[in-house]
């Protein structure tokens, strides 16, 4: 019987997108607590002396920053050619995301179609690169972020939605083809997490008072309840789930 723990991560490289702050800081954090290697992308992560740099190296693992802006299509293929040449991705954390809060009626194009652009088209570019060395490998794991409003409609937010449920189909569409070739294709749903993102909604007293009344835990999320979920995915021990959107959200879902 083998003594080593199924969520042990040592040995291994793991890439997280978004990941200079909030859930992408936790995730990397909590995936190097497990014993990865981290590569850390966001499009304003600094080059050294991060808070998530810092972070991951205190804990005796090594930290590679990279930058890209996941709106511009031509950097995000010069990411997914950078990664794939750094060396063999273990686990790949699609979290970078953005959000554009405009009612439907005034929703512009360019708002929508940048939405669409870093939530949704990027994130399959990536894995679609990543993705082929691990088909290659045979072994691998992506998890994306995807969110409530993978369930919902939302209020203001069309492009999230529309983006977060395409995130929600392509986690399935992803693990259909590659589940037999070894690679686990998963997603996680953040509910209602304290971050830049949620910002608005916590500054309003009503929607936030409407939340907070609807969520059985009775708080909001932080970024570090996503660390158990991320983990668990990207480890051994989820070897034979795949193309799970799994809630991580006080209980939102269920109530």
């Amino acid at each position: 019987m083998s003594t080593t723990s199924p969520f042990d991560l040592s040995g291994k490289t793991a890439v997280v997108t978004g990941a200079r702050r909030g859930i992408g800081m936790a995730m990397a954090v909590a995936l190097a607590e497990a014993g990865a290697d981290i590569i850390g992308v966001s499009a304003n992560l600094e080059a050294e002396g991060s808070a998530v740099g810092h972070a991951v190296t205190a804990l005796g693992r090594s930290f590679t920053a990279m930058r890209a802006d996941f709106a511009d299509r031509a950097a995000v293929h010069q990411l997914a050619a950078d990664l794939t040449a750094a060396g063999p991705i273990d686990i790949l954390v699609n979290n970078g995301g953005t959000i554009a809060r405009t009612p439907a009626a005034q929703h512009p194009d360019d708002m929508w179609d940048q939405v669409i652009e870093v939530n949704l088209s990027s994130q399959f570019i990536l894995s679609r690169e990543v993705g082929r060395q691990m088909l290659e490998r045979g072994s691998g794991k992506i998890i994306f972020t995807a969110s409530l409003l993978s369930f919902q409609g939302g209020i203001n937010v069309p492009g999230y939605t529309a983006s977060k449920s395409g995130i929600a189909g392509l986690t399935k569409a992803l693990a259909n083809e590659w589940a037999p070739r070894g690679v686990n294709v998963n997603a996680i749903a953040p509910g209602y997490i304290a971050t830049d993102n949620t910002q608005a909604l916590q500054d309003d007293p009503d929607r936030e008072r409407g939340i907070l009344e609807r969520i059985p835990a009775a708080r909001w999320g932080r970024p570090d309840d996503l660390a158990g979920a991320t983990v668990f995915l990207a480890s051994p021990a989820s070897d034979y789930i795949h193309g799970v959107v799994l809630p991580v959200d006080g209980g939102w879902l269920g109530r």
